[in-house]
């Protein structure tokens, strides 16, 4: 296996095909919203989500692949919980009830801040590796998102992009506490988080008197839900693994540009210079973080743990029998120095000097 080959891989394709997905949500959300309170809407996007990954689940174990991934244990528990109140309550609500004061597409672009806030906080927070060249493209995007809200006089933040904003902060909370998750489950995570979220806004939401929408736009909510924020939500946990924190949070930068230019084409909104601008600066903060190239000696330390393998440069052990691959059991990783590109992923959170 050449590790200089594959340390791009599968990582920012899974981050790319996450961003993709979620991008189409800010404006499908927004049309949605004719038919749909934006309470019960995030709702019933999470509730879709998770339905959707039942079925996920139960035909990846009527096909026999149930095994390949490692279980939740008790020890994941806490963590899951956390997520989903920050990543599958808070975080919907607050960018549904913002995008309904708020244009569809600055409060795409402003999603922009979800990767700066996830970077912020693996940065400061867990001590993740950050370097020079994923700070100047953090701040490209920072300037990129200021420009955003600029009226003329300074920068003005309205309630929905305020709004926003503050979602982005519960999602940035998310994803740096779903890298503890990261060797689990995904389809099971993502489908525990959408179920509990789900259920939980639809009931709120009901039981204040909010109107039920019809089948139709119930059915387009649940399968928008499925696609941008389930299927989202498992490509962007898998990224976690190889990528680490950070860099998944900067890849995923390019959820907001899909969803401006959706925006733009379904919505009929302007294209102004102000986000022909702010989407530029924004693009050379991606590129950056594209580009980067992140290489030294270091140094692998002796421990063990359990998660989807294939037997790679990292994988040497041994096994009584024969075994198919990716696999999961738990396994141990002897002490190992060399030298290759890679990112602070599942077996790479060492410390930098």
């Amino acid at each position: 296996m050449s590790v200089d080959r594959t340390h791009q891989f599968p990582g920012i394709p899974l981050a790319l095909g996450s961003a993709l997905l979620f991008g189409a949500s800010p404006p499908l959300s927004k049309l949605l919203m004719d038919s749909i309170d934006p309470w019960l809407l995030a709702g019933i996007l999470y509730l879709g989500a998770g339905v959707g990954l039942v079925l996920v689940h139960l035909g990846r174990r009527w096909i026999g692949l149930e095994g390949v991934e490692a279980p939740l244990r008790i020890s994941d528990l806490p963590w899951l919980f956390a997520v989903v109140v920050f990543g599958g309550l808070l975080g919907p609500l607050l960018l549904m009830f913002g995008l309904s004061l708020t244009t569809a597409a600055s409060g795409s672009l402003l999603l922009n801040l979800e990767g700066l806030a996830t970077m912020a906080i693996a940065w400061i927070v867990f001590r993740e590796n950050v370097d020079r060249r994923l700070l100047l493209g953090a701040i490209a995007i920072l300037a990129g998102a200021a420009l955003l809200s600029w009226n003329g006089q300074g920068i003005a933040l309205d309630n929905g992009s305020l709004l926003v904003a503050l979602a982005c902060l519960a999602w940035g909370i998310d994803n740096n506490l779903t890298r503890k998750l990261s060797s689990a489950d995904p389809v099971q995570i993502a489908m525990i988080k959408g179920l509990a979220a789900g259920a939980t806004n639809l009931i709120l939401a009901l039981g204040l008197g909010t109107p039920v929408p019809s089948p139709d736009a119930i059915g387009a909510g649940a399968i928008l839900g499925f696609l941008s924020v389930g299927v989202s939500l498992v490509l962007f946990m898998l990224s976690l693994r190889h990528l680490g924190t950070a860099r998944t949070g900067a890849y995923f930068s390019l959820a907001p540009f899909i969803g401006a230019i959706l925006s733009i084409i379904l919505l009929r909104e302007p294209l102004t210079l102000q986000i022909a601008f702010a989407s530029l600066l924004m693009g050379v903060g991606l590129w950056l973080h594209l580009t980067e190239r992140h290489e030294h000696l270091h140094v692998h330390e002796a421990f063990e743990h359990e998660h989807a393998h294939v037997h790679d440069v990292h994988h040497q052990h041994d096994h009584d029998s024969p075994a198919t691959e990716p696999h999961s059991h738990r396994h141990r990783h002897e002490l190992l120095t060399h030298k290759h590109p890679h990112y602070p992923d599942l077996h790479h959170r060492h410390a930098h000097d």
